[in-house]
This record gives structure tokens, C-alpha cells and sequence, in this order.
């Protein structure tokens, strides 16, 4: 499972930092990123929940 944040999109609001800090994080340009690679199995479920309270649907986790 992979996160992807599309910064086009994104607003900075720090939703997903705050739901799953260990996945998202907040890039040098100011918008959220997540973290590169595979999401380790013990923040899966944080991290779909970050992507479905993303306010703007900037998120995908698949």
C-alpha cells in the first residue's frame, strides 16, 4: 500500500500530519508529502483515514 498526495490539490491544512504524522509530513514547498515506498502495515489504517478527512480529497492510498 502506497500514499500519494497531489500537491495541486493539496491546501496545507495539516489534517493528514495530525491523523498519521508517522506517513504524511509537510514538504519544504508547503504542502503535504508522504512517505516514499511502501506503507509499513501498523500505519495502514491511519493513513486511509488521513485520505478520507483530507478536506479536498488530495489524497490516495491504494
Amino acid at each position: 500500500m502506497k500514499a500519494v498526495v497531489d500537491p495541486d490539490v493539496c491546501i496545507a491544512c495539516g489534517a493528514c500530519i495530525g491523523t498519521c504524522p508517522d506517513v504524511f509530513s509537510m514538504s519544504d514547498e508547503g504542502h503535504s508529502q508522504a512517505i516514499e515506498g511502501e506503507i509499513p502495515a501498523e500505519f495502514e489504517e491511519c493513513a486511509k483515514d488521513a485520505e478520507e478527512g483530507c478536506p479536498v480529497s488530495a489524497i490516495t492510498v491504494d
